[in-house]
């Protein structure tokens, strides 16, 4: 009796095991587009229409109005989104004019004037994804400049990184405060 209990207990146990549904992982995967050909931006804009928890976004130069809705719409659905932008590289009245338009939104937005140039253009999303390259959130990036974009997706060992090297810029940034 012992040892039918014991293998029935044994069984019922292997069952639930056999049972559990495990997670499906994404695997790692590259992306790569260039402007002025229309995909930079696209690419771009698609990374950050996938992020369901976070953004972590610097650059250089940034008057983009599909980049600033983009964003505005993520922090709108529920994504914390931070940005550092270079302060030298955004006293124009197209940066501002983006600057207050996140910031309005309730997007916290830092500048750093600690380099000659920050000369960053990343995006970090849900701390596992990358967006990288020469692209400034531009119109000129878009549709005049040369410029490439690199998205790394699914590889939250290079996100990190990426992820150490924002905060540095952000522990050291001032807060933007909107001026009409």
């Amino acid at each position: 009796m012992r040892n039918s209990l014991r293998w029935l207990a044994l069984s019922g146990l292997a069952c639930c095991a056999l049972s559990v549904t495990l997670p499906a992982t994404a695997s790692p995967s590259i992306q790569t587009a260039f402007s002025p050909e229309h995909g930079a931006l696209e690419l771009v804009l698609n990374t950050i229409g996938s992020a369901r928890e976070s953004i972590r976004m610097m650059g250089y130069s940034f008057t983009s109005p599909e980049v600033v809705r983009a964003l505005v719409d993520a922090h709108r659905r529920g994504v914390d989104v931070k940005i550092v932008l270079d302060e030298k590289g955004n006293r124009n009245r197209a940066s501002v004019a983006a600057m207050n338009l996140v910031a309005g939104a309730g997007i916290p937005v830092r500048t750093n004037d600690r380099y000659a140039i920050m000369h960053d253009k990343v995006i970090i999303v849900d701390g596992q994804t990358v967006e990288t390259g020469s692209f400034n959130y531009t119109r000129a990036g878009t549709r005049k400049n040369s410029e490439n974009v690199l998205v790394v997706r699914e590889m939250p060992e290079v996100a990190s990184r990426y992820l150490v090297h924002w905060q540095s810029r952000w522990d050291t940034g001032t807060n933007w405060i909107p001026g009409y």
